[in-house]
């Protein structure tokens, strides 16, 4: 049995950590809310440990999987006598699934090598359908050796695992791949906003677009889906994508890349988070351009 613990149970990590709750693998899991560590174990049987703290999981884990929010959560779970540095044990492999920021996991990567404790990051794409099914992406930052060692783990819930390149590589190619679907999300929000209010159906500008050359997801699934239903299911919160795309300009100006329609994309998100709420969907950004245009794109 491989010895694995599992921080961080929200909306794509619980899916994520059921895979591992099962041989090959002896599952601890923590999570900042104890209540839903909890429920957690009770609905995945027995063998799952509930852990008093994130050392308390640490201890004899072969290998440490992370999913929290930001780069900053992870950061602030380092220290203390409860902390995971306090927990893990030399030769420990920290496989951090966190949407985060490169230099940060860079940081906590050297953080842990000091004290003989390897890292990749390794955030993943799919959503929770994904995390569900075992089909994630998984986006992965580090030496190739450890790469090879994590695949083993990550093969528990991921179907394409990569490695992108060195360390915060992985968080990178999230970072951006969301900042493309914010791009989407708000393009198209702004394209049917004026079609609608010349008067073209939207399920009729929709179906001509998803047969030309302007179809993306966005249009073909989300976009008919969520908003023109007016469903706007809770399934990726706009603040986190908001977080995402703002990592992303981060990307382009550490790398001096001109990046207009980034940084643009990011202050658009960071505005309709402020306006919608931390609970808003990502897609409801729509909302935002529906509010300015005097429009429902229904």
């Amino acid at each position: 049995m491989t010895r694995v613990a599992f921080l961080g149970l929200g909306a794509i990590g619980a899916p994520m950590a059921r895979h591992l709750a099962q041989p090959p693998y002896e599952l601890a899991v923590w999570n900042r809310t104890a209540a839903k560590a909890r429920t957690f174990a009770f609905a995945a049987g027995t063998g799952v440990r509930v852990a008093k703290s994130p050392a308390d999981a640490a201890r004899g884990a072969e290998f440490v999987l992370l999913c929290l929010p930001t780069s900053q959560d992870v950061d602030a779970l380092l220290d203390g006598a409860d902390g995971l540095l306090a927990g893990v044990a030399r030769g420990t492999m920290v496989i951090d699934c966190t949407s985060g920021d490169p230099a940060t996991s860079r940081r906590i990567a050297a953080r842990l090598a000091a004290i003989g404790v390897d890292y990749i990051d390794a955030p993943v794409s799919g959503g929770t359908s994904g995390a569900e099914k075992g089909t994630l992406t998984v986006m992965c930052g580090g030496d190739a050796s450890l790469f090879e060692r994590a695949t083993p783990v990550l093969r528990a819930f991921g179907e394409k695992i990569v490695l992108c390149g060195p360390t915060g590589s992985g968080d990178a190619v999230k970072a951006v791949n969301n900042a493309l679907l914010a791009i989407h999300v708000w393009a198209a929000g702004e394209g049917l906003a004026a079609l609608t209010k010349a008067g073209v159906s939207p399920a009729v500008a929709l179906d001509v677009i998803n047969s030309s050359s302007g179809m993306s997801r966005t249009t073909e699934k989300l976009i008919p889906e969520r908003v023109l239903t007016r469903a706007f299911p809770r399934t990726f919160r706009l603040a986190l994508l908001d977080k995402d795309v703002a990592i992303a300009a981060g990307v382009a100006r550490e790398q001096k890349v001109p990046s207009p329609l980034l940084q643009l994309t990011s202050e658009l998100f960071r505005v309709a988070h402020a306006m919608l709420g931390e609970e808003a969907d990502h897609v409801e950004a729509i909302r935002a351009i529906e509010q300015w245009a005097g429009v429902e794109i229904k």
